[in-house]
């Protein structure tokens, strides 16, 4: 895939990521107050989502790597698509940490240490990573926005 191929769908992807990032944070915040139950949409909505959400961020970290672009813009878009894919790898490894300790040092390990749960990769999937895709969004759309369309030409 050249640079100018690169260039041309950058946007497109990028507005679709934003549009299935926006959709289960939505659910999550306003669901309760809609749906009037505990129970909102199946989970495996949630994970097909959330898979859409990892799938479209790399794919725009890829085009956002090859393309020829300015470097601001860059920037946000790589923090952009990143912190997309790091949300999903969180998550996995939030699990993952969490059953190896209790494998390796039983069942009620957290328990015993006062934790109850494995805190650093859930942390950075629920607080930091939607915090900085929200900053290289809106990054990305005010310098759109300024700069027009000329910025996705040759730097």
């Amino acid at each position: 895939m050249g640079e100018k191929m690169a260039n041309r769908y950058i946007w497109p992807v990028f507005w679709a990521l934003l549009v299935v990032f926006a959709v289960p944070i939505f659910d999550i915040m306003v669901g309760p107050l809609l749906y009037r139950r505990v129970l909102g949409p199946p989970p495996q909505l949630f994970l097909l989502l959330w898979g859409a959400v990892f799938l479209l961020g790399l794919v725009l970290l890829i085009l956002t790597l090859r393309a020829t672009i300015d470097k601001t813009l860059k920037k946000f878009l790589l923090l952009t698509s990143s912190s997309s894919v790091a949300i999903f790898v969180s998550i996995l490894l939030h699990g993952l940490v969490y059953g190896l300790f209790i494998l390796l040092f039983g069942e009620d390990f957290w328990e015993r240490i006062g934790i109850g749960d494995e805190p650093f990769f859930f942390l950075i999937a629920v607080f930091v990573c939607p915090i900085a895709f929200l900053v290289g969004a809106v990054g990305s759309i005010v310098l759109r926005i300024r700069r027009g369309k000329q910025e996705i030409q040759a730097v």
